[in-house]
């Protein structure tokens, strides 16, 4: 009687050890299905920010990496950038105070003498007393981001880019305002270090459209110009060196959002881009080595109101004595 319970007993219970058995199988394979695709979602959203962020220098690498970033870790995006954890918080020591009086001393020949390369700017600053080999000269003219102005063998290519681009400032007639803007960056000197001026010019009026100053010669503060500017107007025609900056997919397609149409100057054409230069050549001349900025607020405030007097108050024989902003202000 007893063993016939305890048949009964377990042929009752039988489905329940069987289905519980099945529900635990089947809980655990949607674990790891979720798991999986918790995986999968995690290694597109790295596939996705690393194919925007390949052939970049470690400078340009320190500058992508985003801190807080919701889904990928620092030492994550290192990793992907192929950029090593020491190397993103490195701090590059300061120039020496021997390196930086030189660098015054090239940016003011630079100024006079735009198409001097490195071998004369060796040679003039051996006639001033300071005999330093060229390899020294180059890196501190690099490190400016200044290029003698002259048509030079294809020795080099810019940052790889998907798309080139012409110039198409030759032979072109400027004849209104919005026509075609133009945009370079110039080194400012400090006491103890240097900031980069990136401005925005429109070509029929040198109205300086917008300016934007970093102590990084980065994609960043030129977007930050360039958003500033397109908030002003949009031109036809925007015309830049071949410098990463404005080589970038971040620039080029900003502009492209917009239908304005990029122009590109050849390599080594510093006067391709001649608006721009004379603007430089003013600033220099008439505020920065006038000043000697010995902070960045400084600089901001002094730069800001030189372009306030470039634009209202500056008469320009080209413009027939008139202001830059006369000129803008009636098209």
């Amino acid at each position: 009687m007893q063993i016939t319970q305890w048949k009964k007993q377990a042929l009752d219970g039988l489905p329940n050890l069987f289905g519980s058995r099945e529900s635990r199988q089947a809980k655990s394979e949607e674990a790891l299905i979720a798991t999986l695709y918790q995986q999968i979602g995690q290694l597109k959203v790295q596939v996705d920010w690393l194919e925007k962020n390949q052939n970049h220098s470690i400078e340009q690498k320190r500058a992508l990496i985003e801190p807080g970033h919701p889904d990928l870790s620092i030492a994550q995006q290192g990793k992907l950038l192929g950029l090593a954890r020491s190397s993103y918080y490195y701090e590059a020591a300061p120039e020496s105070e021997e390196n930086l009086h030189l660098m015054r001393l090239l940016d003011e020949q630079y100024t006079r003498t735009p198409f001097y390369g490195t071998r004369k700017m060796t040679a003039w600053l051996h006639t001033q007393g300071y005999p330093v080999e060229r390899k020294r000269v180059r890196r501190l003219l690099r490190l400016m981001g200044l290029e003698a102005i002259y048509p030079k063998p294809k020795t080099s290519v810019p940052g790889a880019t998907e798309q080139r681009y012409p110039y198409l400032l030759r032979g072109l007639c400027i004849g209104r305002c919005n026509q075609v803007w133009s945009c370079d960056i110039t080194y400012i000197r400090m006491p103890r270090g240097f900031l980069y001026l990136m401005a925005v010019i429109d070509g029929f009026s040198r109205y300086v459209v917008s300016w934007e100053l970093s102590n990084t010669l980065d994609t960043g503060f030129c977007l930050q110009a360039l958003e500033r500017a397109l908030g002003i107007a949009t031109p036809e025609i925007f015309n830049t060196d071949q410098g990463v900056q404005f080589t970038s997919a971040d620039f080029t397609n900003r502009l492209k959002a917009s239908a304005i149409r990029i122009s590109w100057d050849g390599r080594g054409r510093a006067l391709d881009n001649i608006f721009v230069e004379r603007l430089w050549r003013s600033v220099k001349y008439e505020e920065v080595y006038l000043k000697d900025y010995q902070s960045v607020k400084e600089a901001v405030s002094n730069l800001g109101a030189y372009f306030t007097f470039y634009n209202h108050h500056r008469l320009h024989q080209a413009l027939d004595y008139q202001t830059p902003a006369q000129v803008y202000g009636r098209h």
